[in-house]
């Protein structure tokens, strides 16, 4: 489980574009997006480090 904190993760764009870009590495993680707290679960065997820079690149930069 990995379990990151997006500042800029704000509406439900950025909800599906976090999820689809996940998915584009593993189509088969589960994504847990929570706006209020601006967090994000994923289940996938992904590294963490991998996962962070294909968000990143998307502009979701990771916090923490």
């Amino acid at each position: 489980m990995i379990e990151l904190t997006l500042p800029t993760m704000t509406c439900g764009h950025c909800v599906q574009s976090v999820t689809k870009t996940v998915q584009k590495l593993d189509p088969k993680a589960q994504v847990q997006c929570d706006l209020g707290t601006h967090t994000v679960r994923i289940e996938t065997p992904v590294t963490r480090e991998r996962v962070v820079q294909a968000l990143a690149i998307e502009g979701y930069p990771a916090s923490f």
